[in-house]
């Protein structure tokens, strides 16, 4: 970029430019950035734009330009916009910084390029707040359209995480589940209705799942995790989310994920708490599930929720927190929650984080573990698989 905001005597006067004098700046090294609203950005972008919102421009400018050296093209639908955010830039101290002139409207009439993203005009639309965070964009869009994440249970804790994965645009659900829907699950199960109580949770979930994104495949798979079928139907997942209400199915799904080196995203719920953490056998450093709890407590020990009772909402919050770790898994962003156990207290609004170490004498990771053959550990009284 040659010269697109040379000090003048009045320090924030405004460079324009011509999109095509835009277009060979930007191919220089200038930042090109949308500044219109991120459902404006769904219907179509400059190529190579960034689009951040006019009124987070500032906050965010740093991000992509630290140095306030570095030469900055603001764009928007006509060029009003992008005008009001370079003078907002300028005060700032980014002094080389324009805007273009006629806007994306004269971008096209001139036939420059526009963004091929792969997405069409649905995902872009129903995407666009997504596609906005440079920590997603088009290319995470992409990756989460490819992801399988197969959730065990249909229930209170699969229900919010297939609601909010199946809206993030993951592309293919796998939910296993043997049960069906009765009245006393609805305070907590919100994929269920009413109208569909006696039904297969997989078929109702699925029904739901559709009507929130049709764009997504859905497979529902009446059938409960045993030995014989575990690794069949967890077989090719990028990601598995644990949402099953008793033991047993728990010690089996973290042995088949542990031999698929599957990450299993932990959740479960008692009363008024609940517990979430990330175990990813592709880590040497992350611990499994039977270094949290190596040998099943009894039957008396541990009673699932139809026994203990659960708070509706809780089994929603940690839901919701297994679908933030499986798209950030997905995404290759943050830091999952591995070597960590994070518990919640409910009733005093607390979180804690607790540090979860690898245990070397773990018979489910450790040397000496038979992980060669699954094997179902005694059934619950309870039939339910999801919680």
């Amino acid at each position: 970029m040659s010269s697109p905001a040379q000090p003048s005597a009045t320090p924030f006067a405004i460079c324009e430019l011509a999109p095509s004098a835009a277009r060979a700046a930007q191919a220089r090294g200038a930042v090109l950035i949308d500044v219109r609203e991120a459902a404006e950005c769904a219907a179509g972008m400059a190529e190579g734009s960034i689009p951040v919102p006019r009124a987070q421009l500032p906050a965010r400018i740093a991000e992509f330009a630290a140095d306030p050296a570095q030469a900055i093209i603001l764009i928007c639908a006509v060029g009003q916009r992008s005008r009001t955010a370079a003078a907002a830039l300028g005060e700032l101290g980014y002094l080389n910084v324009a805007s273009v002139a006629g806007g994306l409207s004269r971008w096209q009439l001139e036939g420059l390029p526009m963004a091929e993203d792969g997405l069409d005009a649905d995902a872009r639309e129903r995407y666009a707040r997504q596609l906005c965070l440079p920590q997603v964009g088009v290319a995470g869009q992409r990756r989460l359209a490819a992801a399988r994440v197969a959730l065990i249970g249909a229930g209170g804790l699969g229900s919010p995480a297939a609601l909010y994965l199946a809206a993030a645009g993951v592309g293919r659900l796998s939910l296993i589940d043997d049960d069906v829907v009765e009245r006393s699950n609805l305070h907590r199960q919100v994929l269920h209705t009413d109208a569909r109580v006696g039904v297969a949770k997989v078929d109702s979930a699925r029904t739901a799942l559709a009507a929130l994104n049709p764009a997504i495949g859905i497979d529902a798979v009446r059938e409960r995790l045993n030995a014989a079928n575990a690794e069949r139907l967890l077989h090719g997942h990028d990601v598995v989310i644990d949402g099953s209400d008793n033991f047993p199915t728990r010690y089996l799904l973290a042995a088949a994920s542990h031999r698929l080196r599957l990450p299993m995203i932990y959740g479960a719920v008692e009363r008024f708490s609940g517990q979430l953490s990330v175990f990813d056998p592709r880590r040497e450093d992350s611990p499994c599930y039977r270094c949290l709890f190596p040998e099943p407590p009894g039957p008396n020990d541990a009673p699932n929720c139809s026994e203990a009772g659960v708070l509706g909402v809780l089994p929603g919050m940690v839901g919701l927190m297994q679908a933030t770790e499986a798209l950030k898994l997905i995404l290759g962003i943050g830091t999952p929650l591995i070597g960590q156990l994070l518990c919640f207290d409910a009733l005093s609004m607390a979180f804690h984080r607790l540090h979860l170490a690898r245990d070397p004498r773990c018979p489910g990771c450790g040397p000496d573990a038979h992980i060669h053959t699954l094997i179902d550990l005694s059934a619950p009284a309870c039939s339910t698989q999801s919680c």
